[in-house]
Parts: C-alpha cells; structure tokens; sequence
C-alpha cells in the first residue's frame, strides 16, 4: 500500500466512523488526516521529480561516457601529432631546450640515470655539472660543438 493509498484509507476510516468534527476530538483527527493528506501528495511529488532527475542522470552520463571514449579515440591519433602544429612562429625551441623570449631565460632539462628530471638554466650549464637532487650523482656537461665531433 502506497501513502497515498493509506492516506485515503484513513480519511474513509474516518468518514465511516461518523466523527462529530465539531467536537474538539473530532476536529483534531479531522486536521491530521487533512494534514497526512498533503503530506503524502508532496511526497508523491518529490518521488516524481526524483525519478526525472535520475533519468536525466542517466543520459547525461551515457553523453559523458560518448564524450570520454570520443577524447580517448582523440589521444589514440597523438602519435601522429606534429610539433609544427603545436609552437607557432612566436616560439622558440631548439634541441637544447626551450626559449621563452628572453636570451637569458632558457630552460634546459636533463634526465638523471636515477630517472630525476633536472631543469637548468644557462648560468648552471655555463658551471659545468649539476648534482642530482634524487641520488647525488654530478652530472656534467660539454660545451663541444656537434659539428666538430662529427669531422
């Protein structure tokens, strides 16, 4: 038995039993079955908005789910990502690191054998070596030209 069906169980209890609702008694279980009443339509309500919201729930997250297999598809095609396509002309980016427009503010980045990635700048390169932070190994580095080895 639902409320809604409870509650109008009791207001036929009540009718049937021909109470005097001009006597207080009367009066006061007269209002709360009015009261049961109301009460049992708003929660037939919030069940039915319940319900819409949960189906609307359930779509959007079968959207989200087309969305994320569609963004997985996407990083599928990543291998075939061209760095052309990402840094336009007001970039720069050369083998050796990345220039954010300033000369003195290039960012250089080595990995340790430990597996530590190092960022640098200029002035450490021009030192010579840097300290692994992880393993405490130096690692140095050479100011030779590449052509020059090659000849």
């Amino acid at each position: 038995m639902t409320i809604s069906e409870k509650s109008a169980y009791l207001k036929g209890l009540m009718d049937g039993l021909n109470l005097d609702t001009e006597a207080a008694e009367g009066k006061m279980i007269a209002a709360i079955v009015d009261l049961l009443g109301d009460l049992s339509k708003k929660v037939t309500d919030i069940e039915d908005t319940t319900i819409a919201i949960s189906d609307e729930l359930d779509e959007i997250e079968e959207d989200l789910d087309a969305i994320e297999d569609f963004i997985m598809d996407e990083d599928d095609d990543y291998e075939d990502f061209d760095d052309d396509d990402y840094y336009d002309d007001e970039d720069e980016y050369d083998e050796e690191g990345f220039d954010f427009g300033d000369e003195d503010s290039t960012i250089y980045e080595v990995v340790c054998a430990c597996g530590n990635v190092i960022n640098f700048d200029e002035d450490t390169l021009e030192e010579g070596s840097i300290i692994c932070e992880n393993c405490g190994e130096t690692l140095e580095f050479s100011f030779e030209d590449e052509d020059a080895e090659e000849e």
